[in-house]
């Protein structure tokens, strides 16, 4: 009897995770639609608010170069630019380069300042300090390996000035410097386009629901400062504050930017695995707002990340455990006639295992019909290339997921248990382009 139960809740979980699937794809699909009949062109705007540029960087000597020069050659007046870049806790000669890119730039009337930083709070400590001292309408963000493309500060600003008192936080897309490195950065790339070209598109389209990605967006400094900043300390502080304005009743609008990826596994691991306990404690300190009189967006939002990171997670767990307990017991019958197998529905195994194969179909469909549609939005990659790397990344790339997934739930639980430290800012190794 517990056995059936199980597999009817996992089925289900599963069916709703397709069902929740194939709605944000409609949604996107329907946006992509309706732009594609849009021209886009870079008119000088009404008027040009006061932007401070941050800068979080964090031993980041081998990409801070060229991403400092890339803001320096944003399209926007640089009487109305500050720079604010922070070298956080550095043990390589991350501030020397940012000194020598600036050097001309400072000369030439532009306001930078560098400073070297030995606090606490990771990347949102960063940001609370730059709060201090910023004297700009909007706080941008950029990741020290950003590389923002000419007119992506300009789009972010004319997305904004669309409706100020409503848009208080605007994000842009972000693109995979380092694409075809190798099979993990490829994977990585066909993950961020799915991401931003079908996620964040389609939720933005149907509800209106935006989520700051961490990099290459802007927001109105009094606002930040209204809502007590970033929380310091938070691994995700892009979600946790996404929340925050959500709870405000305000939105993140969504208005393009390349970073270079990890391009070995274990850098690949450790960062995705600080993404998701970052991700999962946003969820624990959010999911009360399912019970009180939130904003409908919050409660909708936090309904996304509790069934993503919680429900669907243990749903596929389970339906491995399942199907793979089943396969164990067909291979012990074969010499042992009686052994009993573990799931099934009545007397045959043959139903249970028609809708696993069936789910899985479905699944493997769907992932690959999201790349496709993704990759269709940019020029010239959507190609055959790309279906065989979907195909393959999803038995393997996207499987590692669930172990990241495990390891980040432990990892939060043993956190609150031993009270240990949450806040240390992980390095990704980055590699010269």
């Amino acid at each position: 009897m517990l056995s059936e139960v199980l597999m009817i809740i996992t089925l289900i979980s599963i069916w709703l995770s397709i069902l929740m699937s194939m709605i944000t794809l409609g949604g996107a699909t329907h946006f992509w639609l309706k732009q594609s009949k849009v021209l886009v062109d870079v008119k000088p705007l009404k008027k040009y608010p006061k932007i401070s540029i941050i800068v979080p960087a964090h031993n980041e000597e081998l990409v801070i170069a060229q991403t400092t020069q890339a803001l320096l050659d944003l399209n926007y007046p640089k009487d109305k630019l500050e720079l604010l870049l922070y070298a956080d806790n550095c043990v390589d000669k991350t501030a020397d380069v940012m000194r020598s890119v600036t050097a001309s730039a400072q000369k030439n009337g532009y306001h930078i300042q560098i400073i070297e930083r030995k606090g606490t709070g990771g990347k949102a400590g960063v940001l609370n300090d730059a709060l201090k001292i910023a004297k700009g309408d909007y706080l941008a963000v950029y990741d020290a390996d950003a590389m923002p493309e000419k007119n992506a500060l300009y789009f972010l600003v004319r997305k904004a000035l669309e409706n100020p008192q409503k848009y208080v936080a605007v994000f842009g897309r972000n693109k995979t410097r380092n694409a075809e490195q190798n099979f993990l950065t490829r994977c990585i790339n066909q993950e961020i386009v799915v991401t931003q070209r079908i996620q964040h598109c389609g939720i933005w389209h149907l509800f209106q629901i935006g989520r700051i990605p961490g990099t290459n967006f802007i927001i109105q400094r009094n606002f930040v400062k209204e809502i007590g900043g970033w929380r310091n300390g938070a691994l995700t502080e892009d979600t946790d504050i996404s929340f925050k304005i959500m709870q405000s009743g305000k939105l993140i609008a969504l208005a393009y930017k390349f970073q270079q990826e990890p391009e070995r596994l274990h850098d690949y691991y450790f960062q995705r695995l600080r993404w998701a306990k970052g991700n999962y404690q946003v969820v624990i300190n959010n999911f009360v707002h399912l019970f009180d009189c939130s904003n409908w967006r919050v409660k909708l939002e936090t309904l996304y990340y509790s069934c993503t990171f919680f429900w669907f997670n243990a749903a596929i767990i389970l339906s491995d455990w399942i199907f793979f307990s089943n396969v164990i017991a067909l291979i012990i019958r074969l010499f042992n006639p009686e052994f009993q197998i573990p799931f099934t529905f009545g007397e045959s195994n043959i139903l249970i295992t028609q809708l696993l194969l069936l789910n899985w179909l479905f699944m493997i469909i769907l992932y690959l019909l999201q790349i496709n549609t993704a990759m269709s939005t940019q020029y010239g990659q959507a190609t055959t290339h790309q279906i065989w790397l979907g195909l393959a990344s999803y038995f393997t790339y996207s499987q590692l997921f669930i172990i990241v997934s495990v390891h980040a739930v432990c990892s939060v639980i043993l956190d609150d248990l031993f009270h240990r430290n949450k806040t240390v800012w992980v390095k990704t190794r980055r590699f010269n382009d």
